[in-house]
């Protein structure tokens, strides 16, 4: 009987130091998910704002660095998001955001 309940223990206490090296695994996963998430948006709004400037000095049409200035907003916001922590919210907005800037390169 005595055995048992060490065998008990020795479970408990080994189910106990796995589901904390599980539970920082996550922690861990979602960190990387956050600044992966805050880093491509930060990216793409330098990039689509770099773009809006390029095209607005040039001769294309209003249109298109309008499209590029506001996929950039909207990556922006992709990138807060991200950082807060709603990376699926900010994979969609990214998405989104990228979209417009392609669809405004299409205008040109």
């Amino acid at each position: 009987m005595y055995d048992d309940r060490q065998d008990q223990e020795h479970y408990e206490d080994q189910q106990h130091y796995e589901d904390q090296q599980e539970g920082e695994e996550h922690a861990g996963d979602a960190r990387r998910a956050r600044w992966a998430a805050a880093g491509t948006g930060a990216l793409l709004t330098l990039a689509g704002l770099a773009a809006a400037l390029l095209r607005a000095a040039g001769s294309a049409p209003a249109l298109v660095p309008a499209a590029y200035a506001l996929g950039a907003a909207v990556c922006a916001l992709a990138a807060v998001l991200g950082f807060r922590g709603r990376t699926r919210r900010a994979l969609w907005l990214l998405i989104a955001g990228t979209m417009v800037m392609a669809l405004g390169d299409q205008f040109d």
